[in-house]
């Protein structure tokens, strides 16, 4: 190898069959190392969840200064870790993981990424957040919102047993308001909901699938956020800003887990706008 050798950031894919081509987490972070100058390459590789323990200790021996790691992965890498920071704790899911001192660490960038895209219009603290389900993407961001400070936060969903058991990690762990709505017919959203984000799958490469909410009682002071990022303009979102509400698209989210990881790989903070564009590009919205 030469002397100015490039550290890989691997994507721990799964089984799942997505290559690098036109993969915007991989087009996002090519073109910030790009941009930087940075001497660092990211790799969409595909690991069967029977084949995790050999490729952990792969990254180990070859020097990986991290890698990412998506569904089924986020739990399963952990016992293969040599520790968790704080968020990925609690919420007991791995997206990223870094090298400090030569351990392997794993992070969380989901609920970082949502977080600071909600900063660039409002601090969450003292606010009260309504999240629309309690899968995984609603756990991330409730973890973070609440160690960020948040007054309340309501869980809606329509499952009973995992809408609750988000809001007893909130309250026994957190030590943040939270409490459970069964999500039945069109939700009525409540005058004192300062954030509504919708946490569900719903969106997701159909921008005309609604969801079961009361748009007339949808203040126009409540801020929308939504996490589909394709398309970036879902029904939620098109319905909030007809409305007058501030709204948060998902690519905001995507974007900012993006900074943050390479952030934490590389020490450098990278141009928003580049990564932004990047993805853009890569889902064809430009």
């Amino acid at each position: 190898m030469s002397e100015h050798k490039r550290d890989f950031l691997p994507s721990l894919v799964g089984s799942m069959s997505e290559g690098a081509a036109g993969n915007p987490t991989v087009e996002m972070v090519e073109a910030a190392f790009r941009h930087h100058d940075l001497h660092y390459r990211y790799v969409n590789m595909e690991v069967a969840s029977n084949r995790l323990p050999d490729a952990i200790k792969g990254a180990r021996a070859l020097g990986f200064k991290g890698f990412n790691c998506s569904i089924p992965h986020k739990v399963a890498v952990i016992p293969h870790l040599d520790g968790l920071g704080e968020s990925a704790a609690i919420m007991g899911a791995v997206n990223c993981v870094v090298k400090r001192d030569d351990r392997f660490i794993g992070e969380n960038t989901d609920g970082k990424g949502f977080l600071e895209s909600l900063k660039s219009v409002i601090s969450p603290e003292g606010q009260h957040i309504v999240l629309l389900g309690a899968g995984g993407a609603a756990r991330a961001i409730a973890v973070e919102l609440a160690l960020a400070g948040a007054g309340k936060i309501s869980v809606i969903n329509r499952s009973p047993d995992r809408g609750k058991e988000l809001c007893q990690l909130i309250n026994d762990q957190l030590e943040v308001v939270s409490s459970y709505t069964p999500w039945e017919k069109s939700y009525k959203i409540t005058p004192d909901t300062d954030v509504l984000v919708n946490a569900t799958s719903i969106g997701l490469y159909d921008g005309t699938a609604p969801l079961a909410i009361d748009l007339e009682t949808l203040n126009p002071s409540t801020i929308v956020a939504d996490v589909i990022f394709n398309p970036a303009e879902t029904w939620l979102i098109r319905n909030a800003r007809r409305i007058g509400c501030t709204a948060l698209d998902g690519l905001g989210m995507i974007v900012n887990q993006g900074i943050t990881s390479v952030a934490y790989w590389t020490g450098l903070r990278p141009d928003q706008s580049i990564m932004r564009n990047a993805v853009e590009k890569a889902l064809r919205l430009e």
